[in-house]
């Protein structure tokens, strides 16, 4: 374990647009090389295109709909308990579940060929908001490997 003292919490300053931090995380995981106009300009045109498909809300809670739907609670991690190595199911932080469920959003939305990234992240976001597609999939499949593995739930630390 480390000796040196914790590492602080950054503050994600809200966005400029919509007010919200969780947009501005958004922007901060889909930033590649510092250009951050690109990153805002293909969350906003995202954002956009989910409210004009549902047809219905505040933009911000749509994604927040989305997100509840894809963020897991449980996920396994490995311990080694005398020279065996075991799948651990272990509760996840809320700020982890946060950063999953984007990092997996991001992810799928990459692997959609074909498409403009703001194309392709709105269709993520309606799918994971209508309880479909990858994100979900994936939230699921971590979450049955978890209570797959509550037998050695008694080795958590």
């Amino acid at each position: 374990m480390s000796r040196r003292r914790r590492a602080e919490k950054r503050f994600v300053e809200k966005d400029p647009r919509y007010g919200s931090v969780l947009i501005s995380q958004l922007v901060n995981m889909i930033m590649q090389r510092g250009k951050k106009n690109l990153a805002r300009t293909i969350v906003y045109g995202a954002i956009e295109r989910v409210s004009e498909k549902l047809g219905r809300g505040d933009p911000i809670d749509l994604l927040l709909g989305a997100l509840e739907n894809s963020r897991p609670k449980v996920e396994v991690k490995s311990r080694r308990v005398g020279g065996a190595t075991y799948q651990v199911p272990v509760e996840i932080p809320y700020e982890r579940q946060h950063a999953l469920a984007f990092r997996w959003m991001i992810e799928f939305s990459k692997s959609r060929k074909g498409l403009p990234m703001n194309e392709a992240l709105a269709q993520e976001i309606v799918d994971a908001y209508n309880n479909t597609g990858s994100v979900v999939k994936k939230k699921d499949d971590v979450q049955r490997m978890a209570q797959a593995n509550r037998a050695f739930a008694h080795l958590r630390w």
